[in-house]
């Protein structure tokens, strides 16, 4: 069978927009010989649309667009991820669904089982779950149709079982399947592609028949999906894989060798092997998320030019860059906002950055605006000596003026904090922190040390500038915010590359401050990062939205209390 994937990029509640996009991707799957064409997991409404399904009004809107556009569905069927009302007076009001669509109709709905609650799915709290996954008979085939996390059953991504009862793909098992289709909404992180193939290519194989795993792309609120939909034959051989952080339509033939399988017994999670064709570097995915996540995040909320306050230092170099791929650099503006304290290589490096980019460059010096603002604090500070007090001043000056920048200038302020500073609390609630996005906080700071290195190596050729976009000041200086003289970031704060590993343990691991101990961290630095990842829940409560590249990232996929006092 020739199947159409389409691997789509569609925005959150723009229904008509969103059924065009289908229809196109359709159409030109069907003229290049499609016999069935598949979409990602609610593509009719983009993914995810959280508490719009609270909305009766939205509900019907999205089933009045699914009924349009199976209107247009032709001899080719297509499979098309929607949401289906749940008319039968009990449970939740929605079903996560796919319909399949046939001759100007849907002629019949596939529902979601398993609703995931963890990280930063809550699909729990809007969808009523199916009790098994549907079979649909076609052109003398059975298809078997799932729904994203119907196929995350395997030992090798949870160390327990999530859901009671029988698994969809064991209950397919049974049913003589002639090929299963998975529509899929996977937000990406890194390191997720690998563990994707495994699912597609092991329930292959389990199974006896080919498995066609679509998966969306794009980026939609802090959440970055990279496509990479793949096919796998029966025997789990890898048939096509579609390509990262970018639309895609392609035709995929599929080829059983004999139907049916053994029934559905996950094998070792070290197994199959991963076709080394689909390895991609490190940094560049990491790169290459970010500047689809910032990118469809301005663009799909009206900006198109970008802010960057440029201080010389490598987070926001980074930030800068990223920003560039994204709007381009002639829609990026550097701004360079020294203090009285500020080093002269600071002030270098940020122009030379700018130069390097080709972006527009700006300075405004702050002196003058912070000592008006000391001199008016000066009678209620008397008698107390200087403290950060006096240093947060100057981060939020430069934010007042940033944010008025962006105002005036209808752009987007980019923040520059990277996840060590903001996971310990190492930054300026309104000063600093002020912007729309926050486009590196869920990257460590030796990522992006890494990820800098990476620029200045194969992007920055591709750009013509061989000998690397940011200054290499920039990378090997000691890291300082600059807010007192001589200040170095090591004078409050564990070396990085120590931090990171900690930080990696207490945020994304859970582990407590005595393990972490029993993991040979000395116990005061454990202490006191511990307690300032704690104390500094209410500011990252107040932060623009991150975008999320990590298993588990701050915001929405972690909802620890402001006020509370369990001490690990």
């Amino acid at each position: 069978m020739k199947i159409g994937l389409a691997q789509l990029n569609t925005t959150v509640g723009d229904l008509d927009a969103n059924r065009r996009h289908v229809l196109d991707a359709y159409r030109d799957l069907v003229a290049r010989g499609a016999e069935l064409v598949v979409t990602p997991e609610l593509i009719v409404t983009g993914y995810p649309p959280r508490d719009l399904l609270l909305r009766r009004r939205f509900v019907e809107d999205a089933e009045a667009s699914l009924a349009a556009l199976a209107a247009e569905i032709g001899e080719v069927p297509a499979l098309i991820g929607c949401v289906a009302a749940n008319t039968s007076g009990e449970g939740r009001p929605v079903y996560n669904a796919a319909a399949f669509c046939h001759r100007g109709r849907v002629v019949a709905l596939a529902k979601k089982c398993l609703l995931p609650t963890y990280d930063v799915f809550d699909e729990d709290r809007y969808f009523e779950p199916a009790s098994a996954p549907l079979v649909v008979e076609h052109g003398g085939l059975r298809l078997g149709i799932t729904i994203c996390e119907d196929i995350w059953t395997h030992p090798s991504v949870a160390t327990r079982r999530l859901y009671r009862g029988q698994s969809p793909l064991a209950q397919l098992a049974t049913q003589g399947c002639d090929l299963v289709v998975n529509l899929s909404a996977s937000p990406w992180y890194h390191g997720k592609g690998d563990v994707r193939t495994r699912l597609v290519t092991d329930a292959a194989r389990a199974l006896g028949c080919p498995v066609v795993y679509c998966n969306a792309v794009g980026g939609n609120d802090e959440l970055i999906f990279d496509g990479r939909s793949v096919v796998a034959a029966d025997d789990g051989t890898l048939l096509a894989g579609l390509p990262a952080f970018r639309e895609a339509h392609e035709i995929v033939e599929t080829r059983t060798a004999a139907r049916g399988g053994a029934g559905y017994a996950p094998t070792s999670p070290t197994a199959p092997a991963i076709d080394p064709s689909f390895a991609q570097e490190e940094m560049k995915d990491v790169f290459e998320a970010l500047v689809l996540g910032l990118r469809d995040y301005a663009h799909k909320s009206g900006f198109r030019r970008a802010l960057v306050a440029l201080s010389g230092g490598i987070d926001s170099a980074v930030v800068a860059v990223i920003a560039a791929a994204a709007f381009g650099p002639e829609n990026v503006t550097g701004v360079s906002l020294p203090s009285s304290i500020s080093s002269q290589h600071s002030r270098d490096d940020a122009r030379v950055l700018a130069s390097n980019l080709r972006m527009p460059f700006h300075t405004i010096t702050i002196a003058d605006a912070v000592a008006a603002v000391e001199q008016a604090l000066g009678p209620l500070f008397a008698g107390r000596p200087r403290d950060v007090a006096e240093e947060n001043i100057q981060a939020r000056t430069r934010g007042v003026l940033m944010m008025a920048l962006s105002n005036k200038f209808n752009a987007l302020l980019l923040t520059t904090g990277n996840k060590s500073e903001v996971a310990v609390g190492y930054c300026t609630l309104y000063g600093d922190m002020c912007g729309g996005l926050a486009v590196i906080s869920d990257v460590f700071k030796m990522q992006v040390y890494a990820l800098s290195r990476w620029i200045n190596g194969d992007y920055s050729r591709s750009l013509g500038v061989p000998g690397g976009v940011i200054p290499l000041s920039t990378i090997e200086k000691p890291p300082s915010a600059e807010l007192r003289p001589d200040q170095k970031d090591e004078d409050s704060l564990p070396p990085y590359a120590l931090l990171d590993r900690l930080l990696e343990g207490y945020v994304e691991n859970n582990l407590s401050r005595r393990d972490l101990v029993a993991q040979g961290f000395d116990p005061a630095v454990v202490q006191d990062i511990c307690r300032k990842v704690d104390l500094n829940e209410y500011k990252r409560k107040q932060a623009a939205p991150g975008l999320k590249i990590t298993p588990l990232a701050f915001g929405v996929g972690r909802r620890i209390p402001l006020v509370q006092r369990y001490v690990s």
